[in-house]
């Protein structure tokens, strides 16, 4: 009997010693699971173009999976991680260029007075503080920047990245990141670095950011200067012309206001390619500016209706192209983990760009958002119906 006494103590006692442990420390699986049935009015394939009808996986959110946890290290310091990879749930195939971990790779500190410290491949900081003030999180690709040139929808990451991240105070917060080009010899080329602040506080949000990344033609840290365009261009219509850049400048500027059942939003964006390979004579050097405004509705506690309007502008070294864009959408939950979504859009595209082939301008076309699927002409129109579900 004492035996079995002293068993059962003991069990005990490692239950209590094994519940803290787990208490201190927590690692969390995560992820989504986004398609729908698609029409492009005109998409260019291997055959030809014309229009189409595919599934579409990622509208609103990127199909994934990721493991995230921390470690309380006491006195309000945490040892933080994150492993997330990106998929086709239409087919199964890896993104980002088949990487493991390709969305985000990373581990850090995290102090509640001090802020947070994180290093590896990640989302720089104009995501982490402009995205939030625009539809991106509402309606994803469909609202996107044509072509994504902006990083509106965080198609790109920046890979040897050190970010740090301030506290939040009373809604004000700032952020840095820096990333090594690892080049012997040559210590700027490849480097990425980029900062923004931004202040969130009841129905009011605004906030600015600055990014330049630097390459030499074959090496960068930042994805939206890598000459592999199977993955690091969303439209080879819209940017493949510049993936060659030296370097690409990104300054952003967002804010949004809700009020009552009603959020408007507007944003700025101004992106620069340096120096990229092309015979066509200029300086060598084309700007695209973007402004983009959205207004959502709440209709009911379920459903959220949205439009939302882009304008973007290209410019400099004989490039003269304009491409006007309207989105509509409309999504319904029907959990907290599940919704369904109607989306559709337009864009006309007029003037001239450079082709990504032989560098020589040629008519602009049209690449409808952030979908990737390049028109054979000027204009693109798309409807999706969709389900998305978190996990």
């Amino acid at each position: 009997m004492k035996k079995k006494l002293v068993s059962h103590a003991v069990v005990a006692s490692l239950a209590v010693l094994t519940s803290s442990a787990y208490a201190q420390s927590s690692v969390t699986l995560y992820g989504a699971l986004d398609t729908s049935v698609a029409y492009f009015s005109n998409q260019v394939g291997t055959g030809g173009s014309g229009r189409t009808f595919e599934l579409m996986s990622g509208n609103l959110s990127p199909n994934h999976f990721g493991l995230k946890g921390s470690e309380d290290l006491g006195g309000g310091l945490s040892a933080i991680f994150k492993l997330e990879s990106g998929f086709n749930v239409d087919n199964g195939k890896q993104s980002q260029g088949g990487r493991i971990f390709g969305r985000t790779s990373m581990v850090g500190l995290d102090s509640n007075a001090y802020g947070t410290l994180t290093v590896g491949r990640q989302y720089d900081p104009l995501i982490d503080l402009i995205q939030p003030l625009t539809d991106d999180g509402a309606f994803g690709s469909a609202f996107a920047t044509p072509g994504d040139m902006d990083n509106y929808d965080n198609s790109y990451r920046t890979d040897n990245s050190v970010k740090y991240a301030s506290p939040n105070y009373a809604g004000f917060q700032w952020s840095a990141m820096y990333a090594f080009g690892g080049v012997p010899g040559s210590t700027g080329t490849g480097q990425t670095y980029a900062a923004a602040i931004a202040y969130n506080n009841g129905p009011f949000g605004i906030g600015a950011g600055y990014f330049r990344a630097t390459s030499n033609g074959t090496t960068a840290s930042f994805d939206g200067l890598n000459p592999d365009a199977s993955f690091a261009i969303d439209s080879v219509a819209l940017t493949g012309g510049f993936v060659s850049a030296s370097s690409t400048q990104i300054i952003r500027a967002a804010g949004d206001y809700a009020i009552g059942s009603v959020t408007l939003g507007v944003s700025y964006s101004n992106v620069a390619y340096d120096n990229y390979a092309t015979p066509v004579a200029g300086t060598n050097g084309t700007r695209f500016n973007n402004g983009q405004a959205f207004i959502n509705y709440q209709a009911t506690a379920a459903m959220l209706l949205g439009f939302g309007y882009d304008y973007t502008k290209g410019y400099g070294n004989n490039v003269d192209a304009s491409y006007n864009q309207f989105s509509l959408g409309a999504d319904y939950s029907l959990s907290k983990r599940t919704d369904l979504y109607a989306l559709a859009g337009y864009q006309k595209a007029s003037g001239n760009t450079i082709n990504a082939s032989t560098g020589t301008l040629v008519a602009a076309t049209a690449s409808f958002a952030d979908f990737g699927n390049d028109s054979g002409s000027n204009s693109q129109t798309m409807v999706m119906v969709g389900i998305r579900h978190h996990f």
